[in-house]
């Protein structure tokens, strides 16, 4: 499915970032804060699915920022807008990095593009990711849907996701310890959709 995220950002180029410029999302930014605050000063930060650099542009002030992003037309876009941060083109499911590696790793709306079987091994790769105590931020699916493919923004894109408390399992069977979790609407130009985020902590 990797191929159809990929053709679908590059398609969407820059206006996916004018769309996403329009979605109110305060949990996304209560708890990006509340990450922020919670990490020591100049710690390295994974963002798994950093798209155009949203995320990036407000953690890379602090932190020693790693972005991942499948779409090269994402990533031009990201390294345009956060110049001191790293960005590296990759399918994050076949990542290879070093075990604890990261004080923190994030995921926001990039997991839903993964299919629902492959999540359980790629929360334990996250996990295996974060040193002892490290924090994982997600924003995933609240209710469940098999694999599928369809329009969206225009581009075919592929989403699939687990109800929100598969998710709670499988993120404590992979060694994450629930800090907070909760199910938050957010608004898009199209309307209501609800996530369920989670800020886990690495046992």
């Amino acid at each position: 499915m990797g191929e159809v995220v990929r053709a679908g950002y590059d398609a969407l180029g820059p206006r996916f970032g004018a769309w996403a410029g329009r979605i109110r999302d305060p949990t996304r930014d209560r708890l990006t804060t509340e990450l922020g605050s919670r990490l020591p000063e100049g710690a390295r930060v994974l963002d798994l699915g950093c798209g155009f650099g949203a995320l990036a542009r407000l953690l890379a002030e602090r932190f020693e920022l790693v972005g991942v992003d499948i779409s090269p037309e994402q990533l031009a876009l990201a390294r345009e807008a956060v110049p001191r941060a790293t960005f590296v083109e990759a399918d994050f499911t076949t990542l290879e990095l070093d075990e604890a590696s990261f004080d923190g790793v994030c995921a926001l709306y990039s997991i839903t593009h993964v299919p629902r079987e492959e999540h359980a091994g790629l929360f334990a790769r996250i996990a295996g990711w974060l040193r002892p105590g490290g924090l994982f931020l997600a924003s995933l699916s609240s209710r469940g849907s098999e694999d599928w493919t369809g329009e969206w923004l225009g581009v075919e894109m592929f989403f699939s996701g687990h109800d929100a408390e598969t998710n709670r399992r499988l993120l404590r069977e992979a060694g994450l310890e629930l800090v907070h979790d909760e199910i938050a609407t957010i608004e898009e130009p199209e309307g209501p959709a609800d996530f369920l985020w989670v800020l886990a902590r690495k046992r």
